[in-house]
């Protein structure tokens, strides 16, 4: 089974993360465009986009030059969804994995597509969804527009327990957000996109995008939150709609 063109550029890359201690592995797919980081969802790998036709959903743009995806590794199974694990240290975990986003992704991202300024955008369905809503909203510097699909972005609820530091704090969008201000509020106010996109049917959490949107409207960040039908669920059939909807509809 082909999950992309033959002819579609696809380059794979791996280092030893200084911040992770891991080999974290990355890929990309086109020449030319702006550049798209893409979060697996759950445990799951940096190829699963691929396996799950995502990328697929996006390749028309990719083969314009219009976009240029780049998709890397999760590492939930071992920091927010390992139950043996302490809270504490889950956050600290998720701290680093930020650390390897902002201090080597997009150095690398920025190299690979000749641009030392470009911000980034981000996407991703499901926990996906909260990591690129939470790299943007951490460094919108670096970061210009997300496409949040199904996700959530209060890790409070399911993951924290009641506890609380400067890991989870600065890693939990619920957390921080309402309490921004300076100059990364000023770029989310006034040169950033975000699209919350959310569906209504079955195994989707649409109150976690509205929730999400409330804070959003309170800061005054301009958005859009786009709630789709109650036929909509939590799968892939309906994020390969989605993708390549916003995507055109911000202008890559």
């Amino acid at each position: 089974m082909q999950y992309i063109d033959p002819s579609l550029i696809k380059e794979i890359e791996h280092w030893r993360s200084p911040a992770l201690d891991m080999d974290m592995p990355i890929v990309s797919y086109g020449h030319a465009g702006h550049p798209l980081l893409l979060f697996p969802t759950a445990a799951a790998d940096f190829l699963e986009n691929e396996r799950f036709f995502l990328v697929k959903a996006v390749e028309p743009f990719i083969q314009q030059g219009r976009l240029r995806v780049f998709s890397i590794e999760s590492i939930n199974r071992w920091s927010w969804m390992d139950q043996n694990l302490p809270v504490p240290e889950k956050g600290r975990r998720q701290a680093l994995y930020t650390r390897y986003i902002e201090n080597e992704v997009v150095p690398y991202i920025r190299d690979k597509v000749g641009d030392p300024g470009i911000r980034i955008a981000t996407t991703g369905a499901s926990f996906g969804a909260f990591h690129a809503a939470n790299t943007l909203f951490r460094r919108p510097d670096l970061f210009g527009a997300t496409i949040a699909m199904s996700g959530f972005y209060d890790l409070g609820p399911d993951y924290l327990g009641g506890f609380g530091d400067g890991n989870t704090y600065f890693n939990n969008p619920a957390s921080y957000l309402p309490n921004l201000d300076g100059p990364y509020l000023d770029l989310l106010r006034h040169d950033t996109k975000i699209v919350i996109a959310t569906g209504q049917g079955a195994y989707e959490a649409p109150h976690a995008s509205r929730n999400l949107a409330a804070i959003l409207e309170a800061k005054q960040i301009p958005h859009w939150l786009d709630v789709w039908g109650y036929d909509v669920n939590h799968d892939w059939p309906w994020w390969r709609k989605m993708l390549p909807y916003y995507v055109e509809k911000l202008g890559w």
